[in-house]
This record gives structure tokens, sequence and C-alpha cells, in this order.
């Protein structure tokens, strides 16, 4: 017994024991409830387990022969829906209930890219939702990487889409962003004369032309993007990929009988 204990008063080890035989009675009784739903068909037809990881290729972008700093970004796209976004302070925020990490089938995967040293994995998430035909599903809004001074923001981001007509498509739009440099945009502006001079100081306004001697801000530089739709079939791992970044998806159908 340990001193200061009264003998008449359960221990601490009986204390645990016994909330372990309620933890336990508690959960059997949870799997036999889950055990009656799936025996009276409560699982929604066309059930799925959705799971994504979005991984960066460790690779300098200067050495990507792929040019894109001249491509035409369009704005992101307006949705209440987040897969998977963080903000300056590294936290990560999601309006869908995933499931754990260790529940899904690309967990491994994930893990073994990471071992490679040629991958960095991003963002590992899955979640269960009912997709049924003709499902149009709202944007999922990501915002992951490194975080750009700069812009104010992550440098991947984008959103992933869901629909179904007769079999699923997923829909990646992401972009892999980098911090921009400062150019010069055409020549010097000439030197005012003196009367000139005193004229503009006299003014109020600031003056809407370009000043040529200072440098362009480019706080963003498009490295490169994916922009494709892929037609998903159940229990196979599909890869969508740029020369940067890459998205691993794979569906699995959940059954009453699971």
């Amino acid at each position: 017994m340990i001193r200061g204990e009264n003998p008449l008063q359960p221990t601490a080890l009986f204390s645990s024991t016994k909330a372990v035989r309620i933890l336990a009675t508690t959960a059997l009784a949870m799997l036999a409830l889950t055990a009656h739903a799936q025996d009276s068909g409560s699982i929604p037809d066309d059930y799925y387990r959705a799971e994504f990881v979005i991984l960066e290729r460790i690779v300098d972008p200067s050495a990507v022969e792929e040019r894109m700093g001249d491509r035409e970004v369009e704005p992101p796209v307006q949705t209440d829906e987040a897969l998977w976004v963080v903000d300056s302070g590294g936290n990560a925020q999601t309006t869908l209930d995933l499931a754990p990490r260790g529940d899904l089938y690309l967990n491994s995967a994930a893990q073994r890219l990471t071992n490679s040293g040629n991958y960095r994995v991003l963002m590992t998430a899955g979640w269960y939702e009912a997709f049924p035909p003709n499902y149009k599903g709202e944007p999922l809004r990501i915002e992951i990487g490194d975080w750009i001074d700069g812009a104010q923001q992550r440098e991947i981001e984008g959103h992933i889409t869901i629909d179904r007509q007769r079999y699923l498509h997923v829909e990646v739009h992401l972009n892999h962003w980098q911090q921009g440099s400062s150019s010069f945009a055409g020549q010097p502006a000439p030197v005012p004369a003196d009367g000139e001079a005193q004229q503009a100081d006299s003014d109020s306004f600031v003056s809407l032309q370009p000043q040529m001697t200072q440098p362009a801000s480019r706080p963003l530089e498009l490295v490169t993007w994916i922009r494709e739709t892929r037609r998903m079939r159940s229990e196979e791992v599909h890869f969508l990929d740029s020369p940067t970044i890459g998205v691993l998806v794979f569906f699995r159908k959940v059954e009453a009988t699971d």
C-alpha cells in the first residue's frame, strides 16, 4: 500500500481498472450499434473514402525547363470549403471531418515518398462522403507549402473539385509560386527642369505615371501548375503532376459489410 493511502478507499489502480472496464463496455456497445446500422443498410449508397496526398519534388526551381513566369493565372475561386489551408502561423484548417491519417490507404505511400528523399509531402488527408450520380462538389481550397513573405501567402495554392456524372471525376487546379525578383522596366524617366520640380513640390497629389527608374515589384513568380481533370476508378491510385508538384488520389467505396 502506498504511504498515506486510506485502506478503506479504492486505490488508483482499482479506479483505473474500473474505468477501463466501463470504457470497454461502452466501446462494445458502440460496435454493436455500428454493426446493427450496417446490417440495416444505414450506410448511404455511393459512400466512399476519398484520399489525397499533395507532394513537392525536391528540385531547384531554376532547374525546371518549363518557363511559366509569363502565364496568366486566374484569381482564386470563391469558396467556403477548405481541404487544407495553412495560415501564416502554420495552423492548418479544414471544413471537412477528416479521417485519422493512420486509416488511410495512401498513408504508407506518403511515408515511402518522404523516406526516398526526393519528395516533401505537404498534405495527407482523407474523409468519408457519399458521391451519388450528378453530384456537384464545391471547390475545396488548398494553401500549403512554404510561406512567401513578400506575397503573404503559401507557395502552393488552388483548389480540388470532385464531381460525378456516371463516374467520379477529380479536377486539380494548383499553382506553385516562388518569390519574384525586382526588375527595371523601360528607360529612366527624364530629369525635370527646376521650374517643373518646384511645381511638382507644390502639388498635393501623387502622379499616377509609373516611375521608370524604380524597380517593378514582382512578389510572385509562377513556377509550375497543375490543370487536370481525371476520371477516378475505385481502389486505384491516380497520380497527377507537374515538374515540381504532384497529387496522389485514391477512392475506396465503403459497403455495409465493411
